[in-house]
């Protein structure tokens, strides 16, 4: 099998970027509320702005397969068109239709000729595992290149129109018409966007190309409930029931569709859980700190920033901050977005040098999905 290069890295962030104090501007306010939970939120993420495909009417500017062929078109030039693609591979976590798949509906935005596509459905690893099958399919030479991406559109699922059947109802019941912190939370952390990357059989000619070292994927689900859901309640002891065991009339009144965390279970689970997987990942491909030049972890927030410097002192891999890169505050949590959106600003940084190594780690925490991804500059 020969090596697979990541040759160009391509961004779409739509709109002009929404600072903290605008966010209401776009998402409106629940119950025509000031939100309670927004100011202890934003100040744990330290997200400074976000990018979002509406308007402040909340009238969507692209749709989520728009977001992804406009990153994907940034690939391309007079010497790669998107005619030349022979594989097409994506995840996303907001689909904007059950059927097709998300892949098929970027195809049809896109243009390009027929072409075998794969489309993940996952949340935040959803579009490195996309990589990954681009990877495994040029390694193994059925594909001399592939287009892999990630994109979300989540903003219309956060609009305060999507709570107002819930709060009515609670409000029939003389309740307290405040949606469940859980359901609120998300509002303050995610964001839209897309990104996408080319693979080829060969590196560029000019300039620099990443060599895909590994991308290890591994799931939890056996061992821990669901913490991030969409489309579903959960009961007390973790078990889902999907909407289509709800009324019609439920899936408003108790908002289904909306993005929920259940923050408890994250706070106990994400970091020690993905410390786990972090060792087999450097015992398996006898790595150790000083062999790595960036660190690129994926961060939902900064809160966890320092409990996984902490975790990493407790398992002996402690990567010191100065070889860190994120971009969360200046972009925004954009779901399986955000590792490629970390990639792409490296690539075109003019940080890397030849024989550099970056490592990407993307915890995912609906289900407790961890990817570490290993680049080598050449």
């Amino acid at each position: 099998m020969g090596d697979v290069f990541v040759t160009r890295l391509s961004k779409f962030l739509p709109n002009d970027p929404v600072s903290n104090e605008e966010i209401e501007l776009y998402l409106g306010m629940v119950d025509n509320k000031p939100s309670r939970a927004k100011v202890k939120i934003l100040s744990n993420n330290k997200i400074e702005r976000r990018y979002y495909a509406i308007d402040e009417a909340g009238k969507s500017t692209h749709s989520n397969a728009q977001l992804a062929a406009k990153a994907i078109e940034g690939l391309f030039d007079e010497k790669i068109t998107k005619n030349d693609i022979e594989l097409l591979t994506g995840g996303t976590m907001s689909p904007e239709q059950l059927l097709p798949s998300h892949t098929a509906m970027v195809h049809g935005e896109l243009g390009c000729p027929p072409v075998e596509i794969a489309s993940i459905s996952s949340s935040c690893a959803s579009g490195f595992q996309a990589m990954k099958y681009a990877w495994l399919s040029v390694k193994g030479g059925e594909k001399n290149n592939a287009v892999s991406f990630a994109s979300e559109k989540v903003s219309t699922w956060l609009r305060h129109d999507k709570f107002d059947a819930e709060t009515e109802k609670l409000k029939e019941l003389d309740a307290n018409p405040m949606i469940a912190f859980e359901k609120e939370f998300m509002r303050w952390m995610l964001s839209d966007g897309a990104a996408a990357a080319l693979l080829q059989d060969k590196p560029n000619e000019e300039g620099i190309s990443l060599r895909i070292d590994f991308i290890d994927v591994k799931s939890y689900a056996n061992e821990i409930a669901t913490c991030m859901y969409n489309g579903a309640v959960r009961s007390p002891n973790g078990n889902l029931t999907g909407f289509p065991d709800y009324k019609p009339e439920d899936w408003a009144h108790q908002s289904i569709f909306s993005f929920k965390q259940d923050t408890r279970l994250l706070g106990v689970k994400i970091v020690p859980t993905g410390g786990i997987f972090m060792k087999e990942v450097f015992e398996k491909h006898q790595l150790s700190p000083e062999k790595i030049t960036w660190f690129l972890p994926h961060l939902s927030s900064e809160y966890f920033r320092e409990i996984i410097v902490k975790e990493q002192d407790r398992i002996g891999l402690h990567i010191p901050q100065e070889k860190w890169f994120t971009n969360l505050t200046r972009v925004g949590n954009v779901g399986s977005v955000s590792p490629y959106l970390m990639l792409e600003e490296m690539f075109h940084s003019g940080k890397l040098k030849k024989g550099d190594t970056l490592l990407l780690m993307i915890p995912e925490s609906a289900r407790f999905t961890y990817i570490y991804a290993h680049f080598t500059v050449v």
